[in-house]
């Protein structure tokens, strides 16, 4: 038993608390007693990742590195999506895929494309939208498509939810989950109104060939049965200084999407914000998503 099943355990009262057997291994006790990643120094930290590391190398058979880079200062992270350039091809789902090692079976994917008619329905109806569309060329004719995923709400209602505080908000606004201390309880999906969070009913699968080996720990690392996941802005890509773009905005083929600092008053996603007319999802609900829909045509 690991340390999150120790816990799952002891929160849900059910059945008896079981320690690791004497006999298991020096790294079964060791991420049995993990601290949180919030109270980790940095040696603790590089300690974790080295075992992590070394789990990883044994189990797949190749080096997988795993970052812990911290947020840069004066950065805060926004997402621009231009609904009039979208048409639907999904590159996007299959490029955080891969970049972020999500499972392939079962399958998980951060990204869910909503196919709407034109002048049918209003588009934060996202439980009537079609998820499923299939046609022979995209766009199809009188239609229009919203890729949804984490909105990184600046008061995102799956933080305030989750009873073992696994998951939180970083000060460069990524919403990010410990998979070590997540017992899988799955208040965070009932919480979240833009059905962005994952959970692992079985325990993930990934061709070895195609795991990427540039990981961060509170990001694309590989992951546990039982445990929620979701998409963290590709936390391994965004905090490398200079920053890259996250996957799905390097591979939209027509520029639908923009990604940037909020804090900085030069760049394309503040000028984006103050020159479009922009909307956020089920704004309502006062979350305050950083993800902002526009049209530029």
């Amino acid at each position: 038993m690991n340390r999150r099943n120790f816990l799952k355990t002891a929160a849900l009262g059910v059945g008896g608390i079981l320690l690791p057997a004497k006999d298991s291994p020096a790294s079964v006790w060791e991420a049995f007693f993990q601290k949180y990643y919030r109270e980790m120094n940095d040696k603790e930290k590089k300690d974790v990742v080295a075992r992590l590391e070394r789990e990883y190398e044994e189990k797949y058979k190749k080096h997988i590195r795993v970052k812990s880079a911290a947020p840069l200062p004066k950065v805060l992270y926004g997402y621009g999506l231009d609904l009039s350039r979208c048409v639907g091809c999904r590159r996007c789902v299959y490029a955080c895929v891969t970049e972020n090692n999500q499972s392939r079976n079962p399958q998980i994917h951060y990204i869910t494309v909503l196919q709407f008619k034109q002048g049918e329905k209003w588009v934060s109806d996202l439980e009537e939208s079609n998820k499923y569309y299939n046609p022979e060329e995209v766009p199809a004719p009188e239609h229009f498509y919203m890729p949804v995923q984490c909105q990184q709400c600046e008061r995102p209602p799956c933080v305030k939810v989750c009873p073992t505080q696994a998951t939180w908000k970083e000060p460069d606004g990524i919403v990010v989950v410990d998979y070590n201390w997540c017992i899988g309880c799955r208040y965070c999906m009932a919480a979240c109104p833009y059905g962005a969070r994952k959970f692992n009913w079985a325990e993930p699968t990934i061709p070895v060939e195609e795991i990427n080996t540039e990981t961060h720990y509170l990001g694309n690392r590989p992951r546990i049965k039982g445990c929620v996941e979701k998409c963290t802005f590709c936390i391994q890509r965004v905090r490398e200084n200079p920053g890259r773009y996250p996957a799905c905005v390097e591979i939209c083929p027509v520029g639908a999407r923009k990604f940037g600092n909020l804090l900085d008053p030069e760049s394309e996603i503040r000028m984006l914000i103050e020159t479009k007319r922009v909307f956020r999802l089920k704004e309502e609900l006062n979350t305050q998503p950083k993800f902002y829909y526009f049209f530029s045509l």
